[in-house]
């Protein structure tokens, strides 16, 4: 037990990783009735815990996030007793502020030096699952702006696990979702989430090939090094 809680606390990006896709299993279960509202806010105050936590081991400033945390932590606690949509746009707005802020300080973090830690290896799927909330949150906000944005025919609204399956579909160019952007702003916003996955993949791969390179080369300066095994093995 002592072990799992030291693993946990030198590797924050995992904790909030596993939590994070916890919660895609656990969303299903929390409905529209009050219970479920109370499990949705509750969820939310953790995921929020967590994300600020995992902000401490970056290069990047943990206060800045409580800009946005405070308010959403204020706004996910009213939500526990006050039901409204309104509430949830609002409180959605300043989730996605922080968690945008902690994706980009968790990818400063993994670009941060040329040594991968284990907690680094987490966070690059833990930067994906907090882009997909990022946007997710998005959509909330455009949808509270314009109702019918997500809705074909303009018939109702959608909810928050259908906005969350369409991040991920998005943002990980599966296109799998079969929920389609209608209004222009809607739309706007997929496509920026498109580019931001791509954007994504594309640095991961350049990160993982300069590092290659970068080991080669120190592997090829120690052997090509007066005095190496090689050369002494070569003497022998």
């Amino acid at each position: 037990m002592a072990s799992a809680l030291a693993f946990a606390r030198r590797t924050p990006c995992f904790v909030l990783l596993v939590v994070q896709l916890l919660g895609v299993l656990l969303y299903p279960f929390m409905g529209s009735t009050s219970p479920g509202r109370a499990a949705f806010a509750l969820f939310g105050l953790l995921v929020l815990a967590l994300t600020v936590m995992a902000l401490r081991a970056t290069p990047f400033l943990t206060w800045i996030s409580f800009f946005g945390a405070v308010p959403a932590s204020v706004l996910l606690t009213v939500s526990l007793f006050v039901d409204g949509d309104a509430l949830f746009a609002w409180s959605a707005g300043f989730e996605m502020v922080v968690y945008t802020y902690a994706a980009v300080s968790l990818l400063a973090y993994m670009l941060h030096d040329d040594e991968v830690t284990v907690d680094e290896l987490f966070a690059i799927p833990a930067v994906f699952t907090l882009l997909a909330w990022a946007f997710a949150y998005l959509f909330v906000v455009v949808q509270a702006l314009d109702p019918h944005g997500f809705s074909p025919g303009g018939q109702g609204t959608r909810s928050w696990m259908e906005l969350l399956f369409l991040s991920f579909t998005v943002l990980s160019s599966t296109g799998l979702s079969d929920i389609t952007p209608i209004s222009g702003h809607a739309r706007s916003v997929v496509m920026l989430e498109q580019v931001v996955g791509l954007f994504y993949v594309a640095m991961l791969v350049t990160r993982l090939v300069a590092l290659r390179g970068q080991r080669a080369g120190r592997a090829e300066s120690r052997r090509s090094r007066p005095g190496s095994s090689e050369d002494h093995h070569r003497d022998r």
